[in-house]
């Protein structure tokens, strides 16, 4: 029997259970309202930076990588419609130890997307009067620019507040115009101003196939595409989530990747031949701190500007509205598994989980304080996201070997190649991300392991009803991983602080082998089928209501 997660409204006062509000398109353009945010704001620009005209391919690339990490979560989505699904797979199979790790990746990753949000918000604003002082020279937010960044916070978890079903309508209303505005931008451009000579005047592929792939990781593109999974983490409040959820995560991934193709491809086009006339590196127009819009003022399209500075507020707006969402639901499925005090289940009158929320509020405003802007955070967040989408293909490979006959219903054709050549395709997106993003995630890995481990130690010594089985030996492939994939970054050639020694391609095809070996050892030491079907019977009591 699946998971049904099967929740009802709690009769009065709170309790520990969300409510089944939310249809496929809620659940879709939750998907969709993450992938659109602040990334088509900036990634189109910065890509071009770091790969030239090739940062078509570069897109192409990432949406081929992402594409197979959202096949892989269909079927688990379908297979397992939980709250925080993603924190949870590992768990199932591979027990506390492994599910502990996936899930601080996911929590770290989510809880840390509204800020960004934010602050692609705070820099847009800075074309108008009122906010130009918002903004250090060096992008830190000055103290009028923190106290609205704070505010804006506030305004996400209240509407969260006010329940999923709100949010759910707020979010979609959002997300029409956020789809809308992108491809209003699109059309205009093409039409009046597309020049197919900027894809060659200066190089094609300026900086070769490191550029390219250089791109995917630093410059924004994985961050953009990211955000299927928010339909896996609200599957324990759909209304059909068996059905829905594998069509919201493929379709969301399909719509995303397209918009963000066609808008690199216009925005190249678009550019006046003096911007880039001392190389891509050096891009510059008057307004390129907001690229499109100052774009479409460079080229005579004054009303086009003005419609994307109102939409440099909705879209990251929408964004950092879902995944505060996100977070809150996160930190539910890990205090389900035993990660986290029990206290981040409670949910008010209306199924909000209002602990978790007020640590999202927490978690945000204090990473206003040591980030500096938008940029130098997306590299840092795109390695956390990936490092939580790799727990997906090896608890998928482990599902089809122990539990073959389990009913499915998205089954993923050619899964049993998918899934680890999705895994591949995860740990490159993580070492294209380069040597000085890869330590300091090293630093936050660390000390996600001091906070829940410290309470996994506490939940088993007092023998809590929610306290985690370990299972040191079936994530004893984890550590190796780890450490493996940051000794290859820091003896490659991606990063600021990366030593060279291992050659361009060498360093991918070891990279390749390394994650293969690492995928068949996982799948090798799982946990047994008995053990996995009692942890996902364990969460089938606890997401009823029992403990």
């Amino acid at each position: 029997m699946a998971v049904v997660d099967t929740i009802s409204p709690p009769t009065s006062g709170s309790g520990t259970k969300l409510r089944r509000e939310i249809g496929l398109i809620g659940l879709l353009w939750a998907s969709v309202g993450s992938i659109i945010g602040s990334g088509w704001l900036f990634g189109a620009k910065n890509a071009v930076i770091v790969a030239g005209p090739a940062a078509v391919i570069s897109w192409g690339i990432g949406a081929v990588a992402i594409v197979l990490l959202a096949l892989v979560h269909a079927e688990l989505g379908g297979l397992f419609p939980v709250a925080g699904g993603t924190a949870r797979y590992p768990h199932y199979t591979f027990g506390g130890l492994a599910g502990m790790s996936f899930g601080w990746f996911s929590w770290l990753q989510a809880a840390t997307v509204a800020p960004i949000e934010v602050e692609a918000m705070i820099g847009y604003a800075g074309h108008w009067s009122f906010a130009a002082h918002f903004l250090n020279n060096n992008g830190t937010l000055t103290k009028s620019g923190f106290v609205v960044s704070v505010l804006l916070m506030a305004v996400f978890v209240a509407v969260n507040f006010l329940g999923v079903r709100l949010l759910a309508r707020t979010n979609s209303a959002a997300t029409w115009w956020k789809i809308a505005i992108p491809l209003v931008t699109i059309f205009v451009l093409a039409l009046t101003n597309f020049h197919f000579g900027n894809f060659t005047s200066h190089g094609f592929a300026p900086f070769g196939v490191k550029g390219v792939l250089g791109a995917i990781s630093t410059s924004g593109i994985i961050f953009a595409l990211l955000g299927f999974e928010q339909a896996i983490q609200l599957s324990g409040e759909s209304k059909n989530p068996k059905r829905d959820i594998p069509r919201a995560v493929i379709g969301s991934v399909f719509i995303g990747a397209v918009i963000y193709t066609l808008l690199q491809v216009v925005y190249i086009g678009a550019l006046p031949g003096a911007s880039f006339v001392h190389g891509w590196t050096n891009l510059a127009y008057e307004g390129i701190k907001g690229p499109f819009a100052g774009l479409a003022t460079v080229v005579g399209l004054g009303w086009l500007a003005w419609v994307l500075y109102v939409d440099a507020l909705i879209s990251p707006g929408g964004t950092g509205l879902i995944y505060t969402t996100s977070t809150s639901r996160i930190s539910y499925g890990l205090s389900k598994n035993g990660y986290a005090p029990q206290l981040f289940e409670r949910t008010d009158a209306r199924g909000v989980p209002w602990f978790g929320l007020i640590i999202s509020f927490v978690t945000g405003v204090i990473c206003f304080l040591p980030f500096p802007s938008w940029q130098q955070l997306v590299s840092f967040i795109t390695s956390a996201s990936v490092l939580m989408y790799a727990g997906a293909p090896l608890a998928f490979g482990v599902l089809r070997k122990q539990l073959p006959n389990r009913e499915r219903p998205y089954r993923l054709p050619l899964g049993d190649i998918v899934a680890p050549l999705s895994f591949v395709v995860a740990s490159l997106i993580i070492y294209w991300s380069g040597w000085d993003t890869l330590w300091r995630l090293g630093l936050a890995i660390i000390l996600g392991y001091l906070l829940l481990g410290s309470y996994a130690a506490y939940a088993i010594k007092k023998q809590l009803p929610n306290a985690p089985r370990l299972n040191w030996k079936s994530a004893q492939w984890l550590p190796v991983y780890l450490i493996g994939l940051g000794v290859i970054s820091w003896q490659g050639g991606f990063g600021v602080g990366a030593q060279g020694n291992i050659p361009l391609w060498v360093d991918m095809g070891l990279i390749a082998a390394f994650s293969l070996g690492i995928y068949y050892w996982a799948r090798a030491v799982a946990l047994p089928a008995e053990e996995i079907e009692r942890n996902i019977a364990d969460v089938e009591v606890v997401d009823e209501g029992g403990h």
